[in-house]
């Protein structure tokens, strides 16, 4: 696949923006075996999914999953499918919300929903069982820090679109 430079460099940018965000920046709330409630630390990523595309903003997610994972994530990483599970494909995910270009509070709703589905499966196959309290465990753990996330990236992706600085510079 070949990449514009144009979008690979604003693909280099929003993962920057997200390894700030998320990663050097203090948390507002942590979980003692990873995840975490920051400030708007997905915003980037669901942004360029908005701009760009499903097949970007996954390639996007997915590279920030990488990092993020380089950054300290490995240390969360028990199972080679579990960490892939829970840091590229989770991040990738945020790409769906590509699909929701003309309903983007739609398209971050559809985007955390399936970094959260992936994430429940990394915790429910690999942490809690594959039984029915291993399921409500591994929901509510990925639910507590995943509906924080949904709340701030909603409210600033609102903001983006009343502003239209959604589209800004394409």
């Amino acid at each position: 696949m070949r990449i514009p430079t144009k979008i690979l460099t604003e693909t280099s940018v929003v993962v920057a923006l997200s390894v700030i965000l998320k990663d050097v920046l203090p948390p507002i709330y942590s979980l003692p075996q990873g995840g975490s409630i920051t400030v708007a630390g997905m915003v980037p990523l669901l942004w360029f999914s908005l701009r760009r595309g499903p097949l970007y903003g996954s390639f996007a997610g997915a590279l920030y999953g990488l990092v993020h994972s380089v950054l300290g994530g490995f240390k969360h990483w028990y199972y080679p499918i579990q960490g892939l599970l829970d840091y590229p494909i989770a991040f990738a995910a945020l790409g769906l919300a590509g699909f929701f270009r003309k309903h983007p509070l739609i398209g971050v709703g559809v985007a955390i929903a399936g970094r959260f589905i992936s994430s429940f499966l990394a915790g429910m196959i690999f942490f809690t069982g594959l039984t029915f309290e291993g399921a409500v465990v591994s929901a509510i753990y990925n639910g507590t820090y995943l509906v924080g996330e949904f709340v701030i990236s909603t409210i600033i992706i609102y903001m983006f679109v009343k502003k239209q600085i959604i589209e800004i510079y394409l």
